[in-house]
């Protein structure tokens, strides 16, 4: 069984619980046992036991944010324990983007992130699409360890040696998360981020459509603090419309809304409501037309979201031009 790691700021700590139930399959099948420093009980010394586990670790997972780089502990011990022990062929390192930050340039921007292009996990439709790209990852890196038995660490015990209570080998549950109490703030901050995200995902891509294709003409207004509106033109003809609007929470219509017709504030095509599921905060949408993933009960992150509207508000020009 290899011994995975995590190196993490506890900001991310959240979005490293939903990671750990991902790595579920892996730690089923007897393939990895996962630790973090949350595992460490009253009574032990911390840097210690985080040292001892990071010498042990046969694979460790930077999770990387921008609280993660600001983090002394984190950049500065951690990661260069880690980057260390993968140059001298004792553990291998992935870095795991959770978020957007400038990280290429970093000593761990030389080796391949877990999701395809060091796409932040944020950034993808829902995050569980995401983390199935880590684990993904993680399998392969098992595989490496695997024939590779010099990466096994001498320091390491046993599976079949007799453990001490504190030892990586005591069996636990690795479920222990606990849900946190998402309170309306939360809410209310996670739609106002979500919204200003959609202006600036629609701004951006219809300026993209209309230097890519000639004979495109765009027009993109906010109407006001809360709502804004646009259409595409081809050849001076009207081609698609939409309006998206932000809600009051207790509106009924949802808490950001789209509509082919424009902003309307009575109707809409569709809509997107703020759910959690105990520990992050994402999107649902109300009326699953054009699901993007099939999954209408995952999470949408804000890209997610703004995809799935950008989908509905393209599809007449995509739809007029196949043929």
């Amino acid at each position: 069984m290899a011994k995975l790691v995590f190196s993490y700021s506890h900001s991310d700590e959240e979005l490293r619980n939903e990671l750990e139930k991902h790595l579920s399959p892996l730690k089923r099948m007897g393939k990895i046992d996962a630790w973090h420093d949350r595992r460490i009980v009253p009574g032990e010394e911390f840097e210690g036991q985080i040292d001892k586990h990071f010498l042990e670790a046969d694979i460790i997972l930077l999770l990387v944010s921008s609280d993660f780089i600001n983090s002394d502990y984190c950049f500065q011990v951690e990661m260069e324990s880690a980057l260390q022990r993968h140059d001298r062929g004792e553990a291998i390192v992935i870095p795991v983007i959770l978020r957007p930050c400038a990280w290429h340039q970093l000593p761990f921007g030389k080796l391949l992130a877990a999701t395809k292009d060091g796409k932040p996990v944020v950034q993808f439709p829902s995050y569980d699409e995401g983390f199935v790209q880590v684990v993904d990852a993680v399998s392969r890196a098992l595989d490496q360890v695997g024939a590779e038995p010099s990466r096994r660490n001498p320091l390491r015990p046993e599976a079949t040696h007799t453990s001490s209570s504190h030892d990586v080998t005591t069996p636990r549950s690795s479920n222990l998360a606990i849900p946190q109490k998402i309170t309306d703030l939360d809410r209310d901050r996670a739609c106002k981020e979500g919204f200003e995200y959609l202006v600036r995902f629609f701004d951006n891509s219809l300026e993209e459509l209309k230097n890519r294709n000639s004979g495109l003409d765009i027009d993109f207004q906010i109407r006001e603090a809360d709502s804004f509106s646009c259409a595409i033109y081809q050849n001076g003809q009207k081609a698609c419309q939409c309006g998206i609007w932000r809600n009051d929470r207790n509106s009924g219509l949802g808490a950001i809304c789209y509509s082919q017709s424009g902003v309307s504030k009575n109707s809409c095509n569709e809509s997107m409501t703020i759910d959690d599921n105990g520990q992050v905060i994402g999107f649902r949408p109300l009326m699953g037309g054009h699901m993007m993933s099939g999954n209408r009960d995952a999470l949408m992150t804000n890209e997610g979201m703004a995809e799935h509207f950008w989908g509905m508000f393209i599809s007449p020009l995509q739809s007029a031009n196949r043929y």
